[in-house]
């Protein structure tokens, strides 16, 4: 019988299946971290258990920690303890524990593919939305909420009704300055926040073929703000090469047995998915959004869209606008901005900082500016020193911090002042996510560039095509 990727990986972890139920899952990676683990080994400590499987689980301190002055000791009384909360609970466990200063520390999405620690046919979960990430790889990730850590940390296991199934294909080739941040934001316009709810999507076609890992990653990073449960892309030899020789990827004999199961991880010939959507590369432009979530987004030379032709109520439409303080029909080019944000489990990668300086060198960081830019490890940040890619920030006038989910989420001193507008590489420009008030602009690490040294939003292919005259 044929079967989807996503079928091979979930039917393979089944450990039981509940009759008019969800299924009891096996889990194979627990990424944990400082925000939503304490409850969960406050748990275990009042059940009187330990964690079953240590050496399945990983921890890293990486929500609300600093990104300056992090050998200093966290002024925020809430985060130090929780920061101090995981690093107990994690040796009590014997968990391996990334605290700041470690040199794998980082955000947990970033850590978990440079370490190996993410492969092919895994499931993997996290007490976070964004693992949808791990993906990238062939796995099936996906973020839980506390109690499902402490299920998890306590079993191994995990009850999860088993979603419907989803491909998206986009076949052609990508225009000018359009990364895999735009790929998916253009997919969001499409679908809306909810139109891959109760799905898991499988991401099929040329163009995610020819991306990157680090631009897979992007990409299913971004299926959660879909609606999606999760996304995943087939491995092939770009994701093995990738895995290959890190630390917690499997060597030897062990390697070959994997590759042996993982050569087997695609969608077979004839399957059928709940639901199938296509594009054309073409219809693709350099995006950004321009309202209160990942789904109003538009080509960066679109005008904002007028109430009728948005799908949902006028009235939540117009409310979004007030909150941007921004028309129906205004045009984006050239809106003045506040700040700029490169950093996130989207886009904190050595690719991001690449592309980010691509546009900015030879160039000045304009006045009006303050940026954040942030490494997602700090093997990130030694690899944006290793390629000179510091030199060139430092020329253009920017400054780079320590690795953390910064500005993201605001959890930590990285909080986007009320009123203020910031280009943004993450993910959610909900209202206040970065900070209350703050007004956001997501967009890829190419767009965030050419705004940091205009201070308006501008058309990176404007920037490239002064490069090259």
């Amino acid at each position: 019988m044929s079967k989807t990727l996503f079928d091979k990986v979930w039917d393979s972890h089944v450990v039981q299946h509940i009759e008019n139920g969800p299924d009891v899952l096996f889990i194979d990676r627990h990424l944990v971290h400082e925000v939503t683990s304490p409850v969960a080994f406050l748990g275990l400590k009042n059940r009187g258990i330990k964690v079953l499987y240590p050496e399945r689980t990983f921890a890293t301190a990486d929500h609300n920690t600093p990104t300056i002055n992090q050998h200093l000791p966290v002024k925020d009384k809430l985060s130090a303890n929780q920061l101090k909360a995981l690093e107990e609970n994690s040796k009590a466990h014997n968990i391996p524990y990334w605290g700041l200063g470690h040199e794998k520390n980082g955000i947990v999405h970033v850590i978990g593919p440079e370490n190996g620690i993410t492969v092919p046919g895994a499931t993997i979960v996290c007490g976070d939305s964004h693992t949808s990430t791990h993906g990238a790889f062939g796995a099936i990730a996906f973020g839980i909420g506390t109690s499902e850590v402490e299920m998890v940390l306590s079993t191994q296991c995990i009850m999860q009704p088993k979603p419907k199934s989803m491909r998206i294909n986009i076949d052609g080739e990508l225009n000018r300055a359009v990364t895999p941040k735009d790929v998916a934001l253009f997919i969001i316009s499409k679908l809306t926040t909810s139109g891959a709810t109760g799905y898991f999507v499988e991401y099929s076609g040329e163009v995610f073929r020819n991306m990157s890992m680090e631009g897979r990653m992007t990409v299913c990073n971004l299926s959660i703000e879909m609606g999606a449960r999760g996304g995943m892309i087939a491995p092939d030899q770009k994701t093995f090469n990738y895995i290959q020789g890190l630390e917690y990827a499997p060597k030897g004999e062990a390697w070959n047995k994997a590759m042996a199961y993982w050569e087997q991880l695609h969608t077979d010939e004839g399957a059928s998915f709940d639901k199938e959507i296509s594009f054309n590369a073409s219809e693709i432009e350099p995006m950004i959004t321009y309202g209160t979530n990942p789904g109003m987004g538009m080509g960066i030379q679109k005008d904002i869209p007028q109430a009728e032709a948005v799908e949902g109520g006028a009235a939540t439409y117009k409310k979004s606008l007030e909150y941007m303080a921004f028309n129906e029909g205004d045009a984006m080019i050239g809106k003045p901005i506040d700040f700029v944000f490169l950093g996130s489990c989207t886009n904190g990668r050595i690719e991001d900082f690449r592309a980010f300086a691509s546009i900015i060198k030879g160039r000045r960081k304009a006045d009006n500016v303050t940026a954040w830019l942030v490494p997602g490890s700090h093997r990130v940040e030694e690899a944006i020193k290793e390629e000179g890619i510091l030199d060139i920030l430092h020329e253009a006038g920017f400054e780079l911090r320590e690795p953390g989910c910064s500005a993201c989420l605001a959890m930590n001193d990285d909080k986007i002042p009320a009123g203020k507008y910031a280009v943004s590489t993450s993910n959610r420009n909900f209202e206040g996510r970065q900070g209350p008030g703050a007004r956001t602009l997501l967009a890829s690490p190419l767009v965030a560039a050419a705004a940091a040294v205009t201070g308006k939003v501008t058309d990176p292919r404007e920037l490239m095509e002064l490069q090259e005259a």
